[in-house]
């Protein structure tokens, strides 16, 4: 997959030529997956998982003035593979790599926060992860012009805002 996506979008990636690539049989993919996209989104569900963990990459109170260098890290790793996160990620942070993203980073962060006694949990965990999920997808998608670094950066004081916005506790 990454290979074929390498070389062109994901929506121009064929089944028969991906198979013929991995040397398997059509039958074997199907038995796996049930579209590309569902392979896709399999391929790349370590980007989730990756992201969940630079976010959270640090201990004790967060500066907001400097990244976890896992952050800056995340965005490093993602340039190279844009090709085919863009398949995946929509402008905004849609499409299914994006509502997977979605879910997983307001789980954590939700939980990150109800253990902390923050206010509001539910709200600002919908935040931190549709900002950072537009963000991400924005950036590969080439309508953020910044480097990885930079990206670490302004994201990074971006969401430490988000978490700091002054709300009641509600009862």
């Amino acid at each position: 997959m990454w290979e074929e996506c390498a070389e062109r979008p994901l929506d121009e990636v064929g089944v028969a030529a991906l198979v013929r690539r991995a040397g398997v049989g059509r039958a074997t993919f199907y038995l796996h997956y049930p579209d590309l996209e569902a392979l896709a989104v399999d391929a790349c569900a370590d980007v989730v998982r990756d992201a969940v963990e630079a976010l959270h990459a640090w201990r004790g109170t967060p500066d907001p003035a400097a990244p976890p260098p896992a952050l800056a890290a995340f965005f490093a790793e993602v340039e190279p593979r844009a090709p085919l996160y863009r398949g995946l990620l929509r402008p905004g942070g849609g499409g299914p790599l994006g509502e997977l993203l979605h879910r997983e980073l307001r789980a954590y962060s939700r939980r990150e926060r109800e253990l902390a006694g923050g206010p509001e949990p539910a709200l600002v965990a919908s935040a931190v992860a549709a900002a950072f999920g537009g963000l991400l997808a924005d950036w590969v998608h080439g309508l953020i012009d910044a480097s990885p670094e930079q990206l670490a950066d302004r994201t990074w004081r971006l969401l430490i805002s988000l978490h700091r916005t002054p709300l009641p506790h509600t009862p």
